[in-house]
């Protein structure tokens, strides 16, 4: 692999010897597949029978991997990494709600955090979750086309008007917008109501980014179609592109229901869907601006040598490389300090709301073969540097 990407030095400048034991110490919990299981039921039932391990929690893995509880919080991680010229996209991580009270929050809280971007170059994207603002089962069974009943029909149209709301205050502030992918059985409901979005909010630039999570095989025949009917219908489109984050969901539900699964059928096949669909994006950036989120480093590489290839400048705003906070610094830091368009995901919220996501974290670290291995690999070679 590239030099670029072996610069522990680059990579982690803004860690204290402190935070680099600390960021040591978790990756190599996480490896421990055993332990994160056990770690995983004992969080879960200590916060459900609210026992007092906020702190604790907070002090450790919450802290390494989300920057507060709230945006104000957030302010000192978002400054501190754009000193090293990486941006940041805060993240409201609080998991999908069944109530309306939690989604009209989620409305709020983007709401708010869109004036936040508007007012902080270090801010050049907002996010936010579909099922944050509307229930999962709603989606699938507008995807299923399935027939809602009155008060269903009634609740779906306020799902509407919160993404409604949304995206034409992105795009009234001239901010894009990311909007997150889940679970496929309630993707298309989702594809289309992003879609709509783009028809009306995208006609001089991409400002609403849908997600595709390319560990399903299907997505990039979802991409070219959208592309043909972008071309035709006179709008852009914003795709982020991802690996996925719901694999062994997918897959117990296809058996389960005995339907041919939606992902890929090994890691290999989805490394190389992953490439061809960033290579087909820049085939036709006229049309489609992509933010890589990726901690691929072959896929990094590729998206950098696809650049040059196509004569694009490292910060042309059509492309960014995106990772999670907390996780592929050497990355992260080491393309920005040559000169690429770089955002971290910065997850945060109340720590008790928050933890499925972390818990969702440390799970995936686990089985992504090679990922947290290779954070261990460059964490000891700093240690090493710095003679800690």
């Amino acid at each position: 692999m590239p030099q670029i990407f072996e610069d522990t030095q680059t990579a982690f400048a803004l860690k204290s010897d402190a935070e680099l034991e600390r960021a040591y110490f978790l990756f190599k919990l996480i490896g421990n597949q055993p332990l994160v299981k056990i770690g995983t039921a004992v969080t879960n039932f200590a916060i459900k029978s609210h026992l007092p391990v906020e702190g604790l929690i907070r002090a450790t893995v919450f802290d390494h991997f989300c920057a507060g509880i709230n945006e104000k919080d957030c302010m000192p991680t978002v400054d501190k990494l754009w000193v090293k010229g990486v941006s940041s996209v805060l993240d409201y991580s609080v998991e999908g709600k069944d109530t309306e009270d939690p989604l009209d929050n989620a409305l709020a809280v983007t709401l708010n955090i869109l004036d936040f971007v508007k007012e902080k170059e270090a801010m050049p994207f907002a996010v936010f979750k579909p099922t944050g603002y509307g229930r999962f089962i709603l989606f699938e069974k507008k995807g299923a086309g399935k027939p809602f009943s009155a008060s269903e029909k009634s609740e779906w149209d306020r799902v509407v008007k919160r993404f409604e709301a949304t995206c034409k205050k992105a795009h009234d502030l001239n901010v894009s917008l990311l909007i997150d992918a889940e679970e496929s059985w309630m993707q298309d409901a989702a594809d289309e109501l992003v879609e709509e979005m783009m028809r009306k909010y995208n006609r001089e630039k991409a400002v609403v980014f849908n997600t595709i999570q390319l560990y399903r095989w299907d997505r990039l025949e979802y991409l070219k179609k959208l592309q043909k009917k972008a071309a035709q219908e006179g709008f852009k489109i914003g795709i982020k592109a991802v690996r996925g984050a719901y694999m062994e969901k997918e897959n117990e539900r296809a058996e389960e229901k005995g339907y041919r699964s939606p992902i890929c059928s090994s890691k290999q096949e989805t490394d190389e869907n992953f490439n061809k669909t960033i290579s087909y994006i820049l085939e036709h950036l006229d049309t489609i601006s992509l933010f890589a989120g990726t901690h691929n480093e072959e896929s990094s590489w590729l998206l950098m040598q696809l650049m040059k290839k196509h004569h694009i400048n490292p910060n042309d705003s059509r492309i960014w490389f995106g990772q999670l906070l907390g996780m592929s610094d050497h990355i992260s830091f080491n393309l920005a300090a040559a000169g690429y368009n770089v955002a971290k995901y910065l997850p945060f919220g109340p720590v008790r709301d928050v933890m499925p996501y972390l818990i969702r974290r440390a799970e995936e670290n686990t089985s992504v073969a090679g990922q947290t291995n290779r954070e261990l690999e460059l964490l000891k070679k700093e240690r090493k540097r710095r003679k800690i």
